[in-house]
């Protein structure tokens, strides 16, 4: 019996489809549930980055991503502008379980963080919490250096805030 190998189609593309920004926080709000018992409290985090984002998004320096396996979504990304010049956020990193081990998540870092040196930013920070054990992977890779860690009490459980930042002039924090 031969096993037959099904070839996926994948591509990252803008966020910028009816029902994309509304995924991410559907999204987010199912997955976190399902895998680590997060609340709705996840969820409304997540729809306030997104919607803030939808409002006040300046085209010419922040952007939203989708990844889709086989013309569906399955996953995303943002960049946003900090209040600080020069800096960025890498926000609302996520693929769905049935996309990953696919580089998804490296594809979608990797467009961010190309965005980001094409539009003139000199550094990009993300938190996250430390349980995110296959993101942090994806931001050591490109040379995300841990540069805060505090005790979180949020989402209904006790975490530890993670605060990452990248230079992208030498791909090291500062």
């Amino acid at each position: 019996m031969s096993k037959e190998v099904r070839h996926r189609q994948i591509a990252v593309r803008r966020a910028d489809r009816p029902g994309d920004l509304g995924w991410m926080v559907m999204a987010h709000g199912e997955l976190y549930d399902q895998q680590f018992g997060w609340n709705a409290e996840f969820e409304a985090l997540v729809a306030r980055i997104v919607a803030d984002y939808a409002v006040k998004r300046t085209a010419a320096g922040e952007a939203a991503w989708i990844a889709e396996v086989d013309g569906e979504r399955a996953g995303s990304v943002m960049l946003v502008a900090d209040d600080q010049q020069g800096v960025a956020k890498l926000r609302v990193l996520l693929v769905t379980p049935g996309a990953r081990g696919l580089g998804m998540g490296t594809r979608l870092v990797e467009e961010a963080l190309a965005f980001a040196r094409t539009v003139g930013y000199r550094w990009v920070t993300l938190w996250t919490t430390d349980n995110l054990a296959s993101a942090r992977r994806i931001y050591q890779h490109f040379g995300f250096v841990l540069t805060d860690e505090a005790p979180h009490r949020g989402f209904g459980h006790d975490l530890v805030g993670q605060t990452w930042t990248l230079d992208l002039l030498d791909g090291s924090a500062g």
